[in-house]
């Protein structure tokens, strides 16, 4: 009986010192569902990486997930890119408060050799761009691949300035493009409820 009641105690301490709610090992861990397949509509399909002016290096598809303002720009540009930019701002100004901050606003410089993400963090800085901002630096291979993408025609000219296409292209979170607004001057009414629509949509 004494042997018996020497046992129970001994089990008795070493379920008290078991540990209570030991973590599973990383073996057993859930993984995180995989994304799913992309359009062959979709921009992202380009698995070129861009350098962002913080110095990170991403695929495009890291957009993915929200709508997202898009324009292609260099940022030596004296004329029409600053109304690009401005004209990207003011569609932000007009979206409801509740979605303003679901939008990415995103510049891609053409100039390969000049805007480096260093330039391009001068860049943010000059125009005040917040964190709703990605500037992106590519090589010409994906620069070239991404501009046929979207339609956008550039050349660079002997003053080392570019000759380009003016256009804001709004994509929804699958990164197809659901309006384009070219020129500088109005649409961007539409552009702004192009957004609104991507924003929401399930």
């Amino acid at each position: 009986m004494k042997t018996i009641t020497c046992l129970l105690a001994l089990l008795a301490t070493a379920i008290a010192a078991a540990p209570v709610g030991t973590p599973k090992e990383d073996c057993c861990k859930e993984a995180p569902p995989p994304a799913g397949p992309i359009s062959a509509r979709s921009i992202y399909q380009l698995d070129a990486k861009f350098c962002a002016d913080t110095g990170q290096c991403l695929p495009l598809a890291t957009l993915r997930g929200r709508p997202v303002v898009l324009a292609m720009f260099f940022a030596s540009c004296g004329y029409a890119c600053p109304r690009l930019v401005t004209d990207m701002q003011a569609i932000r100004g007009r979206l409801p408060a509740e979605l303003r901050d679901k939008a990415a606003f995103v510049l891609v410089s053409f100039d390969v050799e000049r805007d480096t993400p260093g330039a391009l963090a001068d860049y943010r800085r000059q125009r005040a761009l917040d964190g709703a901002w990605t500037l992106l630096h590519g090589d010409q291979d994906a620069v070239s691949e991404l501009a046929a993408l979207l339609g956008v025609k550039f050349r660079r000219e002997p003053s080392g300035n570019f000759a380009h296409s003016n256009l804001i292209a709004i994509l929804n979170a699958e990164g197809e493009v659901v309006h384009r607004r070219e020129g500088l001057s109005g649409g961007l009414d539409e552009a702004t409820q192009a957004v609104m629509a991507a924003a929401t949509r399930k």
